[in-house]
């Protein structure tokens, strides 16, 4: 039996459209770059952050919120491609981003009667009730001669009156990558934290976007690979990786919290063994290897339990990770570069190594060789990328996405009201994915996001228990 979704009402207060400040900025377009296009036919990101604000809604309403859409003005002023348009003529033409003065981002603010100390816990809870806090982002136009005009993001802050208040933002990926989304909110908040006074944040060295996608060097001419890939593809048959499934009614989201005692513990064992058994003392075991080893064997674990009596063992399983590509030399861009700028590694393995005795450490290897792969040549494969996806998008594939990263510092976005109770992508509920973010209150910790069926989660839970409690590191 699905699980009851928690009811609760949504009022909508207030729809309107805010833009960077008039006359503030020319008309200008912007191309999109190699590292755009292979996510043309992904699904909207979804961003959600948390706020304590222990006051009525008249309250925000009179004092927070005027001062939230000023300072999103300004802030838009830098980060105009998301109040902008994609812009996708028809073939042969090419899709660009398009700002023109008036340009505006949807926004709007409601006020909901949901629980705001279970909406920020950790445990795990119905995906539906995080739901009608997400906007959608509007539907696209389509011009006389075929041109379609789609918006790029929409906010939505919602106050639950007298605990808090959520800003979600719903945008298309093409827009730019979580670096440039984490950019664009810490700007904000910054602005937003002064109240709207830029002159009070000259002696700050808040980070501005760079524009100049034309310094981009493209030395495998990947571009005209991925717009004649997409010239050739159905958009039904392109999503991302092939990764969004269907929202299930009874899937629970959960935040896996791995404290830095948690981390270290676990990077010492891996290490201990990698060298105990491959001889491989040079590795870099990190973090982000371990977390993602302990997490990935945990969820085809999971799976097993499921029963799913027609996964062979032999049958392979797949990892994607990112990896932030700005500052590198042969690419030539800035570090505060805006717009997508992210390597791609696929990490494929067999079931039956991913559940053995070993499973932890075969697959903390391979992250770490792909991790290395990555840093010394970012663009390897890249010119199968999309065809790559497509791939794995076929029935029966088992791909897990990890999104989002720690050094995205995600609980540094303060608007004046302390750092985030919470924040977290609200799309894994829809895509094959998790996500990784720095840690609210522990330091050095990780924060893992994931939503899974009800008896899957119950299942994760005790295997992801069961191995930490397994690792035992020798002095």
């Amino acid at each position: 039996m699905a699980h009851e979704v928690n009811h609760h009402s949504l009022t909508v207060i207030e729809r309107c459209q805010l833009s960077p400040p008039p006359g503030s900025l020319p008309s200008t377009t912007l191309p999109l770059t190699f590292f755009d296009l292979p996510w043309f036919y992904c699904h909207p990101v979804q961003r959600i952050f948390f706020y304590e604000f222990p006051y009525p809604t008249h309250h925000f309403l009179q004092t927070a919120l005027p001062t939230l859409k000023h300072s999103l003005s300004l802030t838009l002023k830098h980060f105009f491609p998301f109040a902008s348009n994609l812009i996708v003529p028809p073939h042969p033409h090419v899709p660009y981003i398009r700002y023109q003065d008036g340009d505006s981002l949807s926004f709007s603010v409601a006020e909901s009667t949901a629980d705001f100390t279970l909406l920020v816990s950790d445990s795990p809870q119905d995906v539906r009730d995080w739901h009608p806090l997400v906007p959608t982002l509007p539907s696209p136009l389509t011009e006389e001669d075929g041109t379609r005009v789609i918006p790029l993001m929409v906010i939505q802050v919602t106050v639950l009156s007298n605990s808090g208040f959520s800003i979600c933002l719903t945008y298309n990926h093409l827009a730019g990558d979580g670096k440039s989304l984490h950019l664009f909110m810490k700007y904000w908040a910054s602005v937003c934290k002064a109240r709207g006074d830029l002159a009070s944040l000259e002696g700050y060295s808040l980070s501005l976007p760079s524009h100049e996608r034309e310094r981009l060097k493209d030395p495998k001419g990947l571009k005209h690979i991925y717009l004649r890939e997409l010239q050739h593809s159905e958009s039904e048959s392109m999503e991302f990786a092939g990764l969004v499934r269907d929202v299930y009614t009874n899937k629970l989201r959960a935040t896996l919290v791995l404290s830095r005692e948690h981390v270290e513990k676990l990077k010492k064992w891996v290490s201990l063994k990698l060298t105990t058994s491959y001889a491989s003392g040079t590795l870099h075991i990190s973090t982000f290897v371990v977390t993602c080893s302990l997490v990935w064997v945990s969820m085809i674990k999971s799976e097993q339990i499921k029963g799913n009596i027609f996964v062979a063992k032999d049958q392979h399983c797949y990892l994607i990770f990112l990896g932030d590509c700005r500052d590198r030399p042969e690419l030539s861009l800035p570090s505060m570069f805006f717009g997508n700028c992210l390597a791609t590694c696929i990490v494929a393995m067999k079931r039956s190594e991913l559940v053995g005795e070993n499973g932890i450490i075969d697959v903390a290897k391979a992250i770490e060789r792909g991790v290395r792969d990555l840093k010394s040549d970012p663009l390897r494969n890249a010119d199968t990328l999309m065809s790559d996806y497509r791939g794995l998008g076929k029935k029966g594939h088992s791909v897990l996405v990890i999104a989002g990263s720690p050094k995205l510092a995600v609980y540094e976005t303060d608007f004046g009201w302390g750092k985030p109770k919470k924040s977290e992508a609200v799309h894994i509920d829809s895509s094959g994915s998790v996500s990784l973010s720095d840690c609210r209150d522990k330091e050095g910790g990780i924060e893992v996001g994931m939503a899974l069926e009800r008896i899957r989660m119950n299942n994760f839970t005790n295997i992801l228990d069961e191995q930490l409690n397994n690792i035992i590191v020798c002095e």
